[in-house]
C-alpha cells in the first residue's frame, strides 16, 4: 500500500537550543535561507506525501504561517519585478496537502503521534521528527516507505551511533538481511551502558502500520517521564519484527547548538548563490585557527 499520509511531530519545547527558541519555534531556524521545517517538508514531498500533519503546540503559529499564502509580500514582489522570488513563495504554500493540531501537553514523542490517530486512519504513515533534517540525493524518508512496500513491516531509518553518545538516542537488537537493509527485533530508549544491544540507533524516520495506535493508547509512561514512541515500536518489533533501513543522506540534529551551525555551514556550502563566496570566507577564518 502506497504510503500517502505523513506526520512532522514539533511540538517540543527546544530546550537544547534556549534562548533562541523562547520566542521563535527551533522548526523555524534557519539553514542559510529556509526554516528546517521546510526542508523536512520538501523531503515528505519527493517521497510522494499527499497529506502532512505537523503536530504543534502553543506559540508556533509561525510554522503555519510560513506555508501559507502573504498576498501583500507576494504583491510587493511581483511590484519589484522580482518574479522568481514570487514564484518560490507561492511554491512553499503548494508544497502539500498540509493540516495541523496541538499537542495540548509535552507528554513525549510517542503522544504526539497518537494525536495523529483521526488524520492517519486505517493507512500506514510516515514519521518524520521535526529536529531533524536530512539532506541527500535520495529523499530519507522515500527510502524507508520503499522498504515498509518491499517488507510489509514497520520501519526505521537507522545509522551506527558512537558508542559514548548512543545513550541520547536508542539501541537497537538488529541482523543484517541485505545491503543496508537489518531486521529489527528490539529496542532501548536511552540506554544505559548495561543496556546497549548495538551501535545501531534510530535517527529521525520511521514508517509505522496503523496498528501502532492500539499500542501507544496502552505505552506507559518511559524514559523521562513521557510517552516514548520507541517503547510502542519496542512492542511492535516484538510482535511482528520491523525492518531498518540504513538510510542515505546526511542527517542534521536541528535541536543541538552544533548541529545547527553544521547545516548552515555544510548547506551554505553548496547553495548556488553564496557557496563560492562562502567557500573563501571560510578559508580565510581557517587560516586564522591555530
Amino acid at each position: 500500500m502506497k504510503i500517502r499520509k505523513a506526520v512532522i511531530p514539533a511540538a517540543g519545547l527546544g530546550t537544547r537550543v534556549l534562548p533562541a527558541s523562547k520566542a521563535m519555534p527551533k522548526e523555524m531556524l534557519p539553514i542559510v535561507d529556509k526554516p528546517a521545517i521546510q526542508y523536512i517538508v520538501e523531503e515528505a514531498v519527493a517521497s510522494g506525501i499527499e497529506d502532512i500533519l505537523i503536530i504543534t503546540s502553543r506559540g508556533k503559529t509561525t510554522v503555519e504561517d510560513h506555508f501559507d499564502r502573504n498576498p501583500e509580500l507576494e504583491a510587493k514582489l511581483l511590484a519589484a519585478g522580482k518574479q522568481d522570488l514570487y514564484e518560490q513563495m507561492v511554491r512553499i504554500s503548494n508544497l502539500c496537502n498540509i493540516q495541523y493540531i496541538r499537542q495540548k501537553e509535552t507528554k513525549g514523542l510517542g503522544h504526539a503521534v497518537l494525536c495523529a490517530k483521526t488524520f492517519v486512519g486505517d493507512e500506514p504513515f510516515a514519521v518524520l521528527y521535526g529536529d531533524d533534517v536530512i539532506i541527500g540525493e535520495r529523499p530519507a524518508c522515500g527510502q524507508l516507505c520503499d522498504a515498509y512496500l518491499k517488507y510489509g513491516l514497520g520501519v526505521v531509518g537507522i545509522k551506527e551511533v558512537p558508542l559514548e553518545m548512543i545513550h541520547k538516542y536508542c539501541s537497537l537488537d538488529v541482523k543484517h538481511i541485505d545491503k543496508n537493509i537489518f531486521k529489527v527485533f528490539d529496542m532501548v530508549e536511552k540506554p544505559t551502558p548495561e543496556q546497549v544491544i548495538s551501535p545501531y540507533a534510530i535517527l529521525g524516520r520511521c514508517v509505522l502500520p496503523p496498528s501502532i495506535f492500539k499500542i501507544l493508547e496502552d505505552t506507559p509512561p518511559g524514559a523521562g517521564g513521557e510517552i516514548q514512541l520507541t517503547d510502542a515500536m519496542r512492542q511492535l518489533a516484538s510482535m511482528e519484527t520491523m525492518t531498518g533501513v540504513v538510510f542515505e543522506g546526511t542527517r542534521y540534529d536541528m535541536g543541538n547548538k552544533l548541529g545547527i551551525l553544521q547545516a548552515i555551514v555544510e548547506v551554505g556550502l553548496c547553495h548556488p548563490e553564496i557557496g563560492a563566496d562562502f567557500k573563501e570566507y571560510l578559508r580565510g577564518i581557517t587560516d586564522k585557527l591555530n
